[in-house]
């Protein structure tokens, strides 16, 4: 076997100081180039956000991310016509997503057959694509008024309930 076939399957590190200096660009360089570029990406000389108002930056970052309202207890119970337009309206009125529209017989008939029960149920807990109506703004029994005037304006015989003894 001849020197010229033999370097040819040797590889182009070919002495002691090859290897050295080839393991200190490989492994040494790169460290010192991720810590200049820390240096880079964390000094502090950028300008931060708010420096031009620093109260209005503050506002921001300390503004609320929710409310709670309360309401006062002791207002009068609304009828079913004002409750069915306070919170049905939108889609009874113009029947979105299958909701039987106020005054519609046939849509109404064979929901008005299920009883007053069971119509005040799927109000309160929701029904197909509409969801629950209880904890809303109205309360169960305003709630069960606007399912009253809904159903009797399509024909039902439903009374409207009353309030509750004090």
């Amino acid at each position: 076997m001849s020197n010229h076939e033999h370097d040819a399957h040797t590889g182009p590190i070919k002495t002691p100081s090859q290897l050295l200096w080839t393991s200190f660009f490989s492994f040494v360089v790169p460290i010192f180039v991720i810590i200049g570029l820390v240096y880079v990406v964390t000094r502090g000389d950028k300008p931060s956000p708010g420096v031009d108002n620093p109260e209005l930056a503050t506002a921001i970052r300390i503004q609320k991310v929710g409310t709670v309202e309360l309401q006062a207890g002791e207002r009068a119970l609304r009828a079913g016509a004002e409750s069915y337009a306070a919170q049905c309206l939108a889609c009874h009125d113009a029947g979105l997503v299958g909701a039987p529209k106020l005054g519609d017989t046939a849509a109404w008939a064979p929901r008005i057959a299920t009883g007053l029960e069971a119509l005040v149920s799927s109000a309160l807990n929701g029904k197909g694509a509409m969801g629950a109506q209880r904890g809303g703004n109205l309360t169960d029994l305003e709630v069960a008024r606007a399912v009253v005037h809904m159903a009797n304006s399509a024909g039902g015989k439903f009374e409207e309930p009353a309030a509750p003894a004090q």
